[in-house]
């Protein structure tokens, strides 16, 4: 194990250099993700580094180490109607815009639709700018779900949204905008 593990560490960092020749060959992110097989915004998020309009300088990219337990606090308290809790650790915006009772009625809107939650699954987090955004796929009993928790770096939630894996289905929905 300890040699495979070795051996993908040596292809990431063989990649990571391929990329940055790439685009100093004037490569476009459009042209690598194709190659990789993902988005230019994936492979964009995973190798780029983006200039701070508000500064010139390279913008931190790195997710809040503990943004997936953070998730899984905020998604747990949600699940057993800890509303104080979960609302507690909102910014002053979001406790502006959201009360506890407001998200109350959001969480039973979405189990109105789908039923009773039953799970989540692994929180994936990503930086962007000033933020970490996590999602985590949540189980219910007739639909699947993303929670996706934007939270400052104060460890605060600065954005909270239900987000329906199927559109066509017509549930789901923010409990609040950013």
């Amino acid at each position: 194990m300890r040699a495979a593990h070795e051996v993908q560490d040596r292809a990431d960092e063989l990649l990571t250099a391929a990329v940055q020749q790439a685009r100093d060959e004037g490569r476009t992110w459009q042209e690598i993700g194709k190659v990789l097989g993902v988005s230019r915004q994936a492979v964009f998020q995973r190798y780029g580094q983006p200039i701070d309009p508000r500064t010139g300088e390279v913008m931190n990219t790195t997710a809040l180490p503990e943004a997936d337990e953070l998730a899984r606090t905020v998604i747990d308290d949600l699940a057993h109607a800890r509303w104080a809790d979960v609302s507690a650790r909102f910014d002053a915006t979001m406790r502006d815009r959201l009360t506890e009772e407001g998200l109350a009625e959001a969480w039973a809107h979405i189990v109105g639709l789908a039923g009773a939650y039953e799970s989540r699954g692994e929180t994936e987090a990503v930086r962007a700018g000033d933020f970490t955004t996590t999602d985590t796929p949540l189980t219910f009993e007739a639909a699947d779900f993303v929670a996706r928790i934007t939270f400052r770096d104060d460890r605060t939630v600065a954005g909270l949204y239900i987000l329906n894996l199927d559109p066509a289905g017509g549930a789901g929905g923010s409990l609040t905008a950013r």
